[in-house]
């Protein structure tokens, strides 16, 4: 297993997926991942849908501008912030999914419903919470993820430490903002 730095480091967006299914037993680890994580004082504000069938996938898919990877996977977790919830705790819950997952050696990709009304019209979720990401979770189809790579179009990597990590005071000339 990846010590954790590396883990952080070496994780990556998988958007192609082999057919085969994620046995329970890891499904309930990167669940827990995600239940572990921090949130502001505790509180615990979400919920996780779980999408297994392929049909309750792409209803979902719908609700977004760029879901390829929610159908093309074969897993999807929704989450829910519960009221007077926080997005940041949200996506500390999501990451740690994430890195849970890629640990067990399955690849995933984070999804914005960009129809809020919809995501939460298609899980069943009360108006007064909020449903605006998703994960898709598959073994990753490496095949695919090179011929991706390949047509990329969009700059890969990380900008440079000097350029995101500003001493005492943000400096726009740094950071090109």
């Amino acid at each position: 297993m990846k010590d954790p730095y590396s883990l952080i480091t070496g994780l990556r967006v998988v958007r192609s997926y082999l057919p085969d299914p994620i046995p329970d037993d890891v499904v309930h680890k990167i669940l827990d991942a995600g239940r572990w994580a921090g949130s502001s004082k505790n509180t615990q504000r979400w919920a996780f849908v779980v999408l297994r069938d392929e049909a309750s996938r792409l209803d979902l898919a719908k609700c977004g501008n760029f879901t390829v990877p929610l159908q093309r996977a074969t897993l999807g977790v929704a989450l829910v912030k519960l009221p007077e919830g926080y997005d940041f705790d949200i996506g500390r819950a999501a990451q740690n999914m994430m890195l849970a997952a890629a640990a067990l050696g399955v690849g995933s990709c984070p999804i914005t419903l960009h129809d809020e009304a919809c995501a939460k019209r298609t899980l069943g979720v009360p108006e007064d919470h909020g449903c605006r990401y998703a994960i898709a979770f598959g073994y990753p189809d490496m095949e695919a993820e090179r011929q991706l790579r390949a047509r990329r179009t969009l700059p890969g990597g990380r900008k440079p430490f000097d350029e995101v990590v500003h001493e005492g005071r943000f400096r726009a000339d740094a950071s090109g903002g």
